[in-house]
């Protein structure tokens, strides 16, 4: 029926690799005009990024050099934007790293001038271009602001993206209320975004083919549990103001994006929930990375779940696994196992996953075993496998 595509992985191999993988502008083109046949048969959902500049020294999913260079390059982007000139601390990182990185941005950014033009031949029915992990200046900020120009549509998230547009490929045009836990505080912008959470939560809901909706007589109540003053990050030691009200669930069938914390649920949060029992009309929960990456998969599984309610197809077990999977990675996991371990030993981690397995498998009607791994034998995700 469509096509998801993640241009990244069909021109370099995949997110990651756009930032390492060596091969020139022509040789990508080459590749690429491969595939512009079939986007043009099919109705096609696209999305490729705009290269990130992480303020680290990791060079997990970068190139080499950046664990020695990465917070330098960011210094040099951020000020060269800035201040509108070159820092003097590009006289510090060697001139051949700094040609290399720059020569990639080049390569990457003329790679997107190419998916433009083909929007422009209507090869694409979307076509998006996400920011990840932003920050107030840099050069892919300067990269995103001359592509909207050229009439692009960016999108602050990443991970997400490619949910969001099947999303978007599915059908129903749902109306979605948001119910703030601090309805003060909307207006605040998350860690690694550059837009509030009300206009991100905005561009995720209309991203998806649904509708933003201020009146409780909307289709779907969103309860968003966010933040006073700043976003927490648990692994990062960086504090919030806890939920301290008293939570009230809709008496209706309700979805939870938990965004207090930057990756992992607020304790407090769920303490209530499951002390009040207030899971039972409970259809969503996400608490994962990001603001629009916890926003955008939860805007997935309400259409998905809405539909398949509609047309009576709903299949009560594999729910259960979804919302299960999400409290034992979002919540026991992120905001609780994770702080305990060192290095990602999986003994360990399956001893202290069970401990919160026995609290939620009464509320899941689920008592089988469950299987974890380290996808990349580091402690940022965990994979749940149901046996």
């Amino acid at each position: 029926d469509a096509l998801i595509v993640s241009l990244d992985t069909i021109a370099y191999g995949g997110l990651v690799n756009s930032r390492r993988c060596p091969e020139t502008y022509d040789e990508i083109f080459t590749q690429l005009n491969r595939w512009k046949p079939l986007f043009a048969k099919q109705k096609t959902y696209a999305f490729s990024s705009i290269m990130r500049i992480s303020n680290n020294n990791i060079n997990e999913e970068e190139k080499p050099y950046w664990d020695k260079w990465g917070k330098k390059i960011f210094d040099y982007s951020w000020h060269s934007h800035k201040n509108n000139c070159e820092s003097c601390i590009m006289n510090v990182i060697p001139a051949s790293i700094l040609d290399d990185y720059l020569a990639t941005r080049k390569r990457n950014f003329d790679i997107n001038k190419i998916y433009l033009k083909w929007q422009e031949e209507k090869i694409f029915n979307t076509l998006i271009f996400s920011k990840d992990d932003c920050a107030e200046y840099g050069f892919n900020v300067q990269e995103a602001n001359a592509l909207k120009t050229m009439g692009a549509i960016i999108k602050t998230g990443a991970d997400e993206i490619p949910m969001t547009l099947l999303a978007r490929a599915i059908n129903g045009n749902y109306k979605i209320c948001p119910i703030y836990t601090e309805p003060n505080h909307s207006h605040l912008i998350s860690n690694y975004e550059d837009i509030s959470v009300a206009e991100c939560l905005k561009n995720q809901i209309e991203l998806a083919g649904c509708t933003l909706e201020t009146s409780p007589s909307a289709d779907i109540s969103l309860i968003v549990n966010n933040f006073i003053n700043n976003q927490g990050e648990i692994v990062m030691k960086k504090p919030t103001q806890l939920f301290s009200n008293k939570l009230v669930t809709p008496k209706q069938f309700h979805y939870i994006a938990d965004i207090r914390n930057a990756n992992g649920a607020d304790n407090n949060f769920i303490n209530q929930l499951l002390t009040n029992n207030n899971l039972s009309n409970l259809l969503g929960y996400s608490a994962w990375n990001t603001t629009a990456n916890t926003l955008g998969s939860l805007i997935l599984s309400i259409k998905i779940i809405q539909n398949a309610k509609s047309q009576n197809t709903f299949n009560q077990q594999a729910f259960n696994k979804l919302l299960l999977t999400r409290f034992l990675d979002d919540w026991a996991y992120q905001a609780n196992v994770r702080q305990e371990l060192k290095t990602p030993d999986l003994e360990i981690l399956v001893q202290k996953m069970r401990h919160f397995e026995k609290k939620l498998y009464p509320y899941f009607q689920y008592n089988g075993i469950i299987n974890y791994k380290f996808p990349w034998n580091r402690l940022f995700e965990v994979e749940i496998e149901f046996n």
